[in-house]
This record gives C-alpha cells, structure tokens and sequence, in this order.
C-alpha cells in the first residue's frame, strides 16, 4: 500500500532472456503501434523487420493499431511495402478506419456528410464505408476575411465532424467544424485520438491530433468521442475479427497514456519501447500511474535477447 491507501504497482520489468521467454510462450498475438515502434516518421526503426520475421517464424499473430489518421489501411500497407515489411490492409487497424467504422456501426445516416479536420486517410476509410466526406487536405488552400458583414457558409447536412492529425489545419476549417457541431441539430464530434504530440519525422517530435481535437472542443464547448487508443472501440473489432482472449495478446507501444492504457484497458499483457515519445526518466517518475508490464529499449531487442 501506498501513502495514500492504494495497493502499489508493481514495477515493470525489464525485458530479459527469462520473461522474453516467458511473453513469447504466452502469447498468441502481438498489437504493435507504428510510430515511434516501427518507424519515426519515414526512417524505419533498425532491426524491426527482423523482429516481425521472428514474431512470424515462431506463429505469432501480428496486427498494427495506430492512432494516426493521416493515412488509410491501403495506404499504411502501402508505406510498410516501401519499408521492405509485408503487411496487409487486413492485418492494419487505424484510428481512420474506426472512425468511419464507428460512424457504420452507430448507424450514420447515409445521406448526412462528414466534415473532415484530418488527412486524406479519413476520406479514403469514409468513402469504402459508404460515406460522403467533405474537407481535409483541400480545404487547407481555403482563407477567410474577418471583416464586415462577413457571414462564413457552412453545409447543412453535415452529421459528423472528425477531427484527426491535419498538417494544414487552418481558420477556415476550424469555423467549419465548429459551425457544423454547434449549428446542424444532433451534429456529431468524433476525434481520431487525442496524442499530444507524434514523430511525424524521424528527429523529432510533432503537435498531435490533440491540438486539433482541443481547439474544436474549446470552440464548441464540447467533448469528442475518442475512437482510438485507449479507447477500446478499436479493440472490440479485434476481438471480432481475432477471436483470441485478450490474455493471450501484447501490446506494444511507445505511449504509456494511449498504448500501454489501451491494452491494460482490455486485459492484454503489456510492453513498453523507449525508442518514441516515452523515455526511461518518464516511465521512473513517481507521478506516473500508468506502468506496463514489461519495458525494453526497442523492438530489435527481442533479437538479442532471445
């Protein structure tokens, strides 16, 4: 117990030849983050393919839960080809296909649009679940002039408002959307994730979806529904599609707030890399209340230790 009457943590291990072993039996399928596990921005983290080959070779499950939008599943396998990774759309499961799957399974009227604060990757994962989106990348050339009698036009039948990682966020989009939760009756507000930052580049890191989610929340006076990491929408279309119980799975993340909470969120084992936006001075401060079961410094070291 701790000062405060709670049962205390236990403390992550460090990831070694005895509980490597010991994760490995005991696991079926391993959830990987991409950014900042796999990759940093466009440069592939040293050693990963390897590993994957490994993971395969011992029969092992793996399926990729990103948070970012910016891309759909056609396109992420298409980036993880260009790596020199073999992964299939079906194997990729991104915060931009749940948000357009959510929209299905919550029964989105098909004849209301979706105004995009995001990528091109929530377009793409709309349009394959049969939904009109509207804005993203295009409407970032889009201007306004704040001056008199100036009255901003939004369209009606807008229903949805998604709100992901947009590099060309702007005035104009941020009226839009804002116009569309608080004017259009029974408007929905769905974020992609709320990251605060990301390694959108290989040297360093990058405002996240969080400030874009947090600037139409503040506008509206509104709170998003979250459909990505640590919420488990995305996990319940695991669990449909896997058919494996959660305490046979491992996630493995960079994040304590949306990767290693995503999985402790669903029962699953848990595995901590120091290679993105978590370091070890983080993971040790005593302020922090998330701890994964097992850390190590990258992915490639399951190649050494094993």
């Amino acid at each position: 117990m701790n000062a405060n009457g709670e049962a205390a943590k236990a403390a992550p291990e460090l990831l070694s030849p005895q509980n490597a072993r010991l994760l490995l039996d005991s696991t079926e399928a391993f959830l990987f983050d991409c950014d900042g596990v796999i990759w940093k921005g466009d440069k592939l983290i040293d050693g990963v393919s390897e590993t994957l080959d490994l993971l395969r070779s011992k029969g092992k499950k793996l399926v990729f839960v990103t948070n970012n939008s910016s891309k759909s599943r056609r396109q992420y396998a298409e980036k993880f080809n260009s790596l020199g990774i073999a992964v299939s759309e079906d194997e990729i499961f991104s915060s931009s296909f749940a948000a357009a799957m959510f929209l299905k399974v919550n029964d989105f009227p098909q004849e209301k649009k979706v105004y995009v604060i995001g990528g091109e990757g929530i377009l793409e994962e709309l349009q394959l679940a049969g939904f009109t989106g509207l804005g993203g990348p295009e409407d970032g050339k889009k201007t306004v002039e704040l001056k008199s009698n100036c009255f901003f036009e939004h369209d009606k039948s807008v229903g949805a408002v998604v709100v992901g990682i947009d590099p060309y966020i702007n005035y104009y989009k941020l009226q839009y959307g804002t116009l569309c939760i608080r004017e259009n009756p029974g408007c929905l507000f769905i974020a992609t994730n709320l990251d605060a930052v990301g390694h959108m580049t290989d040297l360093q890191e990058w405002p996240g979806a969080g400030c874009m989610v947090g600037a139409i929340s503040s506008s509206t006076e509104k709170k998003p529904m979250v459909v990505g990491k640590p919420s488990t929408f995305m996990m319940d279309f695991l669990l449909q599609k896997y058919h494996i119980n959660t305490s046979k799975m491992c996630m493995v993340g960079d994040r304590l707030d949306t990767d290693i909470l995503f999985g402790q969120n669903a029962g699953c084992k848990t595995l901590l890399v120091l290679s993105g936006v978590t370091t070890q001075a983080i993971l040790q401060d005593p302020s922090n209340k998330i701890q994964p079961d097992y850390y190590t410094s990258k992915l490639s070291d399951f190649l050494r230790i094993l």
